[in-house]
């Protein structure tokens, strides 16, 4: 693992809402706006943008935790911007905060993080 960065830099990621994107279980629909599954999957996804740089040929990055607070709703055909803001980096973990915006509009906010380690131990 090698660290190119410092604290507060920045990796942004951006994410087109479809009708893939909404809340549905079971039983069906929930409501036809970004899930929070789907704000979750794209936060780590921002996150993971510093541990695809950081990360050796042998080595991956799997998630170890994930925190969310989805404050506004975002609508099919919107462009989620989530920015991932590089917090601490601990031995071979990676710690963001991450903000997500259409565009003036806090979407949700929270924290991600993730370890890299070797594919074969």
């Amino acid at each position: 693992m090698t660290n190119p960065f410092q604290i507060g830099d920045t990796r942004v990621y951006q994410k087109l809402v479809t009708a893939a994107d909404f809340a549905r279980f079971e039983d069906g629909l929930v409501h036809a706006v970004c899930s929070t599954f789907s704000l979750a999957q794209a936060a780590e996804w921002a996150g993971r943008l510093f541990v695809l740089e950081m990360k050796e040929e042998d080595e991956e990055g799997i998630g170890i935790f994930l925190i969310i607070n989805h404050k506004s709703p975002a609508f099919e055909g919107e462009t989620i911007a989530i920015k991932a803001i590089l917090s601490e980096v601990n031995g071979n973990e990676v710690i963001c905060r991450f903000e997500a915006y259409v565009g003036d509009r806090l979407v949700a906010d929270g924290e991600t993080g993730q370890k890299i380690l070797k594919k074969k131990n």
